[in-house]
């Protein structure tokens, strides 16, 4: 597969080394400059950190990230018991990798363009240039036969450049976002080298089984391939080997959450918020990181419509959302956070009253403690993203309800959406029928909705994190087949019939898979 540039570095070391190795874009901390100028490491937020870390202690190993900030690579070092490998990246480099290809090419292509995708050639050179390093940390820390555990689509280059170094590790890559569909997909210049990255891999996880399905018809379409089920054949210098794909949905430590939101502390907290907020009937949340594929604008104008037209709102009702601050650089994100802010002021400006807020905005972030308490003290959970690969907060919502009380409000464009069938699914495009949900989820009876909490609460008590990544790592390190009842089999039954290459994987050749090609009427990679 000699579409992506060969590694500079030299045959890396084998002898020594970590028996398993994560491969993330950051690490699970985050630099703090302390006032004397030294430097300390704290736990840094997000799905991917609440996920991993409980594996990682049971595991040992070591784990190979970028520290958040531009600057020479920490180097190994050790922080909250767990051994990291810090990379560094350059300013130019945080630009064209991170705020470029990967989250204004990347992100809105693989969320179903909500926002529009931009294709730069020196971005594409960096992502190449990034993932070739992270690629050489991990085959200079990785044991030989060592585990080798990828993540998410800021290095889907990775695999295969591992694979060339290192052909005596097993390699697993778990993507965390959706996949999009080929005719989506189509449009990134580099899909061709993007898929010959992941197959790189032995094992490709995904959210949902749709997911697994895109790629391997991406797979037929882009490299003209063969797949059958849900492996893809591909050749190599030892000869033919299978990847395979499936889906792995992702979870939380819903046994821990649930233990924290048992908390006295923790009980007070929710009912200080309650009181704080006037004592409604109702309290709606909304938790999300400022971005486009929340659905935060629609669902802020389903609620203002509902206050226009008397159906909820204060002292009956009240919202809080909680946006978190995210990629600020960004300029998309930038306007986002403008117009969250300006809907919000016109809502609590034609409808609050002294003493009365009909929306509580908060773009901050919290520690879980207090996030369990705003859990807690929800009647009804918001979670309407317009795309979302899982969507942790939705299942972190119901870990926190031990009595069993609560509703549950969700899109169905969220991987959470297949798993929690007691939730009051919803379209967020349909403002209509999101208005009508949520006054549903409000008016819920009590055994009702302990009916459907009931459901929920024991999926995720059951899948929780430790038997995702359990699943995952096993199915890795054994027999190359999926698990019994994924992905495997749904995954391989695509339109385009699954178990050949399609007839015309690109039009004209392969030229349109070259970083200069055109990307359809009026469009270009710059």
């Amino acid at each position: 597969m000699p579409s992506i540039p060969e590694p500079d570095a030299a045959t890396a070391e084998t002898g020594a080394g970590h028996d398993f190795v994560v491969v993330a874009s950051r690490l699970p901390v985050d630099r703090v400059e302390e006032p004397d100028g030294g430097t300390s490491w704290r736990p840094s937020p997000g799905g991917l950190v609440t996920a991993l870390e409980p594996v990682m202690r049971e595991a040992g190993g070591a784990w190979i990230g970028w520290s958040g900030d531009a600057g020479p690579e920490p180097g190994p070092f050790e922080a909250n018991g767990l051994h990291l490998v810090g990379m560094g990246l350059s300013a130019e480099e945080v630009r064209d990798f991170y705020e470029g290809f990967c989250n204004a090419t990347l992100w809105p292509l693989y969320h179903d363009v909500i926002a529009p995708p931009q294709f730069h050639r020196h971005w594409w050179e960096a992502y190449v240039a990034v993932n070739r390093r992270f690629a050489q940390a991990a085959a200079t820390h990785a044991a030989r036969g060592a585990t080798v555990w990828i993540h998410d689509y800021q290095l889907q280059l990775v695999p295969q450049m591992l694979r060339q170094q290192r052909a005596d590790v097993r390699i697993g890559f778990f993507n965390h976002i959706p996949f999009p569909g080929y005719e989506i997909f189509a449009q990134l210049p580099w899909r061709r080298q993007v898929v010959e990255g992941l197959l790189g891999a032995d094992l490709l996880g995904f959210q949902r089984r749709a997911d697994a399905a895109n790629f391997l018809r991406a797979c037929r379409r882009a490299t003209g391939l063969t797949t059958k089920g849900s492996a893809v054949r591909v050749s190599g210098p030892a000869g033919p080997r299978d990847v395979h794909a499936a889906a792995f949905p992702i979870s939380i430590d819903s046994a821990g959450l649930s233990q924290i939101a048992q908390r006295e502390d923790v009980r007070k907290r929710a009912r200080e918020i309650r009181e704080v907020l006037g004592q409604p009937e109702i309290v709606l949340l909304g938790v999300d990181r400022l971005d486009y594929t929340k659905g935060i604008l629609h669902r802020l104008k389903a609620y203002g419509e509902l206050l226009n037209e008397g159906r909820l709102g204060p002292p009956q009702a009240v919202l809080v959302q909680v946006a978190s601050p995210s990629r600020e650089r960004v300029e998309a994100y930038r306007a986002l956070r403008d117009e969250v802010e300006l809907t919000v002021s016109r809502i609590n400006g034609e409808h609050a009253e002294v003493g009365s807020t009909p929306v509580h905005y908060l773009h901050q972030s919290y520690p879980r403690e207090e996030m369990a308490a705003l859990y807690l003290a929800a009647d009804v959970m918001l979670v309407t993203p317009l795309r979302d690969g899982m969507n942790l907060v939705a299942k972190e919502y119901v870990a926190c309800r031990n009595d069993e009380s609560g509703a549950l409000v969700l899109s169905e464009f969220t991987g959470a959406a297949d798993e929690l069938g007691g939730a009051f699914l919803v379209n967020p495009h349909d403002i209509e029928g999101l208005k009508d949900t949520i006054v549903r989820a409000t008016a819920v009876s009590r055994a009702e909705a302990r009916r459907r909490m009931r459901s929920m609460r024991r999926r995720v008590r059951e899948h929780d994190v430790a038997r995702w990544a359990q699943t995952f790592l096993s199915t890795l390190n054994g027999p190359a087949a999926p698990p019994n009842g994924d992905a495997g089999h749904e995954a391989g039954a695509d339109p385009d019939g699954g178990t050949s290459p399609d007839g015309n994987t690109d039009p004209g050749g392969h030229a349109s898979t070259s970083p200069d090609a055109p990307l359809g009427p009026g469009a270009a990679a710059h």
